[in-house]
């Protein structure tokens, strides 16, 4: 299906009927099938902020209230930011979308030096580069860690391609790093400076976060969360002072409710800033510019003919009605953002927790007051439909297998393994024996330090601040130019940011 037929069959689409109390029932539904520790929604309708729905806390067990103004991680939502600030560059004539990024990072490099020479501004934004999901990832997070831009930029020229480039789509978030970049040689000042300027100033997002600051200073932030043992575990507080991580213009921003809704009307109703952004910059950001594959539950949930990435959004049609949303992911922080830009209508969920289900219903459960064309599904729905998916994945065998019986590798049985291992760009880890056991520690990623442990005739490492669903395999052996250890993922519904499949190390050493 066409823009054109998606748009005509939106302005077909017949109104609902909506209003606070049936939000307020969702929301209710979503925080307590959930347990979620605390969440904002916000819902315009028309142009006009119809809903703000705030629950639970910002730390549980410390009792302070999530507001409209409490700031969450907006995660990769950051990308739809970061592509606007393009957009102002352009516009401004400091840059075109066909520039070659060596025009403006001459040290930019891909693994293929034909990709590298023909690689634009705007496949910086489109997953195209034909890198594999979430190749080089580990150079992010978890965080924090000791990668730098410099560091990132590095590593991709030793990443190796799983298609050709433009061929087809694997979300990336290393080019998004770059894409930051591009826009700080450009504009002549850092990136962070760079959104300051050129969106949140203009635009009026009062509190949203980008680069160093001040949690003391600037106050009212949600933590983020795991799920252990049934319970929400809230996260250490932010240091002093949040630095300007590498990954900043990939998922780093903060906001509150309040400055998202902002965010949303102005993308919704450009007179409310006049000349921020021309049409045609725009039209640009909203294009298909890269095909999408289409899951089938987008096609039995929305009808969804029609899905592709434009510059930072992820565009496609729901029950007829054009649709450009994104969603954010980060550990224990979670997001995610809808327009129906025919209507002028627009969601944001922000939650404080491991919450991909959660969103998903919510989201649909709300955005369906819009689009369906009968009585609208509420959260449990969604949720009965999430949970019998899982249920039908684990039966076909699509879950991690048992290591409970799991025991510690020791010293003497690991010993022709041991030693001081590289990889191109993720850099050493040192595969040592402590005492009797032995443990992995990666030189530049602090939180990836573990315990190795024998299961069956396998090795692996488990982690202990990053829980059994981050767990990798480690695989030894040999090529032409000597041993090679591998590590692959235990758990096939792992966050893809755990791209173990890309490392291959070699051994440089002994422990010492």
């Amino acid at each position: 299906m066409s823009v054109l037929g998606v748009v005509a069959l939106a302005c077909a689409s017949p109104a609902r009927a909506t209003g606070a109390p049936a939000f307020d029932a969702l929301v209710d539904q979503a925080v307590q099938h959930y347990q979620l520790p605390g969440i904002a929604v916000g819902v315009i309708e028309d142009g006009k902020v119809v809903y703000r729905g705030t629950r639970g806390v910002l730390a549980v067990g410390e009792g302070r209230q999530v507001d409209a103004d409490t700031l969450f991680k907006i995660a990769s939502n950051t990308k739809a930011m970061t592509a606007a600030l393009l957009a102002r560059l352009v516009q401004a004539g400091k840059l075109r979308w066909d520039d070659p990024v060596t025009k403006h990072l001459p040290q930019f490099r891909m693994y293929d030096p034909w990709v590298t020479a023909n690689m634009q501004v705007r496949d910086l934004l489109i997953h195209n580069s034909g890198l594999g999901l979430g190749a080089g990832d580990l150079m992010l997070w978890p965080e924090p860690n000791q990668f730098d831009r410099a560091d990132i930029i590095a590593g991709l020229a030793h990443l190796r391609p799983v298609s050709s480039f433009r061929s087809g789509y694997a979300y990336d978030n290393l080019l998004y790093v770059v894409a930051g970049e591009v826009a700080a040689a450009a504009g002549g000042k850092p990136y962070a400076q760079l959104v300051r300027q050129e969106i949140f100033q203009p635009l009026g997002l009062q509190r949203c976060q980008v680069g160093a600051w001040s949690p003391a200073r600037v106050g009212n932030i949600a933590l983020p969360h795991s799920r252990q043992a049934g319970h929400n575990i809230a996260a250490a507080p932010d240091p002093a002072t949040v630095d300007d991580f590498p990954s900043m213009a990939a998922g780093g921003i903060r906001c509150g409710l309040n400055d998202m809704l902002r965010w949303m009307q102005v993308l919704l109703d450009p007179a409310l800033v006049p000349g921020w952004l021309d049409a045609t910059r725009r039209r640009e950001l909203w294009t298909a510019h890269m095909p999408m594959p289409i899951s089938q539950r987008l096609r039995d949930w929305d009808n969804t003919r029609f899905y592709a990435y434009g510059y930072g959004w992820r565009l496609s049609d729901m029950d007829g009605q054009w649709k450009v949303a994104h969603t954010g992911t980060l550990s224990g922080m979670y997001s995610s953002l809808a327009l129906l830009p025919d209507r002028k209508t627009g969601v944001v969920i922000l939650v404080n927790t491991e919450a991909e289900d959660a969103r998903t219903a919510l989201m649909q459960a709300l955005l369906k007051q819009y689009t369906a064309a009968q009585a609208a599904p509420d959260v449990l729905h969604y949720a009965g439909l999430i949970a019998e998916g899982q249920r039908q994945r684990h039966a076909a065998g699509q879950h991690a297998p048992d290591t409970s019986d799991r025991t510690a590798a020791t010293a003497a049985e690991f010993s022709t393994h041991a030693g001081v291992w590289r990889d191109p760009w993720f850099g050493e880890v040192r595969l040592c024996p402590h005492g009797d056991a032995v443990g992995f520690a990666s030189v530049k990623s602090p939180q990836l330090r573990g315990q190795v442990m024998r299961w069956q005739a396998r090795w692996l490492v488990q982690w202990p601040q990053l829980g059994e669903d981050a767990e990798a395999w480690l695989e030894f052996g040999q090529d032409g130019e000597g041993p090679v250890l591998r590590m692959n993922a235990i758990d096939p519904d792992i966050d893809f940011s755990y791209d173990y499949q890309d490392l291959q190390f070699r051994r440089i050493g002994d422990c010492g």
